[in-house]
């Protein structure tokens, strides 16, 4: 399917970027959360490995 991985690589984007979002809120909101922190790097990682396999 020639679309597919240009939408996916586009939804973990949006996942990345919404999650950062998300994590940054709860921060400003509730203080600093080590464990949400880690799962956001490690979201970013995931991405970041789509995007430069399949360049």
């Amino acid at each position: 399917m020639p679309g597919s991985t240009n939408g996916s690589m586009k939804a973990m984007g949006a996942l990345t970027v919404g999650g950062l979002v998300v994590v940054t809120a709860y921060t400003v909101a509730l203080g600093s959360n080590g464990w949400l922190w880690f799962g956001w790097v490690v979201l970013g990682l995931l991405t970041l490995g789509l995007v430069v396999t399949q360049a």
